[in-house]
């Protein structure tokens, strides 16, 4: 489909910032019975009663962490919510309420901005999360995005990375490196449209990594499914910045070793393939890519027989004593230390 080039622009200094908030946030409605009062004042007002208050934020910064060339803005919204609604996931609590700031330069009419928040809405309906509250201003270097994420959990019942004991087994949710993949699709589109701007990139072979880069989604599921299942993790935290940087993060908070399985570590069959097309390891990327938003946790032997049979979850190694050390022990029944890879901010 041609996109239309001759779209009506509203400038956004035709509105002002508090009408701009207004308009952005016109849709938005209160669901959840701890939001005592939302948006419209100083701050929100958030009751938990006899449960603890849960609470993360992220900045995403236009050509550090999203590129406008392939992101639309509609899935960019949706993404910043879930990159931290997964972080409340990973403490086994629930999110309940997110605030949303931006920096936007002169460059985004109104327009825009409604695609955006129309990403924002869309997560907060499925998530039932509420938009409670954020700020607006000016910026001369794109787009700048800051979400804060709030979520609530039960007494005694949040999961820290700094749980995890020897003997534990080490379990991850769903398939890693979709996102990493899906990346080096649209990176290598990008290049190819910018040589011939009449070629249209054929994504159809690529549908599930390309979805996993723009439009990933936090394992809310993962939370329930566990109290269904009578598991309580003994640490917990999700993947963003690449498997091995994770299980690093694990073993140095809870003071344990690790061994990790080559061959366990799930797969998805267009990772692989896409992998071969590129020439790049699919373990590498595994280990490395990042973004995946998986929950990675360590549960004691005594809670595998739950969850042995279900499909969410794949065993990739177990705990050992710290002085074993963190190793990915490779299909060759070689042992090689685990080094994080992954993210590094200010490396970008």
């Amino acid at each position: 489909m041609i996109e239309d080039k001759n779209q009506p622009r509203t400038q956004l200094e035709n509105l002002g910032e508090f009408a701009l908030i207004d308009h952005l946030t016109a849709n938005f409605n209160i669901t959840q019975k701890s939001t005592i009062k939302g948006i419209g004042d100083d701050a929100a007002v958030l009751d938990f009663g006899k449960k603890q208050a849960v609470v993360s934020t992220d900045l995403l910064i236009e050509g550090v962490h999203f590129d406008l060339s392939y992101m639309p803005l509609k899935h960019l919204g949706y993404k910043a919510v879930m990159v931290n609604l997964s972080d409340i996931y990973a403490m086994n609590a629930m999110a309940t309420q997110v605030t949303v700031s931006i920096a936007v330069s002169n460059r985004f009419p109104l327009e825009a901005l409604e695609e955006l928040y129309e990403g924002i809405h869309t997560a907060a309906s499925i998530y039932g999360i509420d938009v409670v509250g954020g700020d607006t201003t000016s910026s001369t270097s794109g787009l700048l995005i800051s979400v804060t994420a709030i979520g609530e959990v039960v007494t005694g019942e949040a999961v820290y990375r700094s749980g995890a004991k020897p003997n534990d087994l080490l379990v991850v949710t769903g398939d890693l490196g979709g996102a990493y993949m899906g990346l080096q699709v649209l990176e290598r589109e990008k290049e190819v449209f910018k040589v011939n701007p009449n070629n249209q990139p054929d994504l159809d072979q690529y549908t599930y990594i390309v979805e996993r880069q723009l439009k990933p989604e936090a394992r809310k599921d993962i939370v329930s499914l566990l109290k269904e299942l009578d598991v309580k993790p003994t640490a917990m935290i999700d993947i963003s910045d690449g498997l091995s940087s994770e299980i690093i993060h694990l073993c140095k908070q809870s003071n344990v070793g690790c061994d990790l399985y080559e061959d366990k570590i799930p797969l998805d069959p267009q990772v692989i393939t896409t992998c071969e097309e590129f020439n790049i390891d699919s373990t590498t990327v595994a280990l490395n890519g990042g973004e995946d938003y998986e929950l990675l946790f360590t549960i004691s032997q005594e809670d595998y027989p739950k969850i042995q049979a279900n499909p969410n979850f794949s065993v990739i190694g177990y705990m050992q004593d710290v002085s074993a050390g963190m190793h990915l022990v490779t299909r060759a029944e070689s042992k090689i230390p685990l080094k994080a890879q992954g993210w590094k901010s200010f490396n970008a």
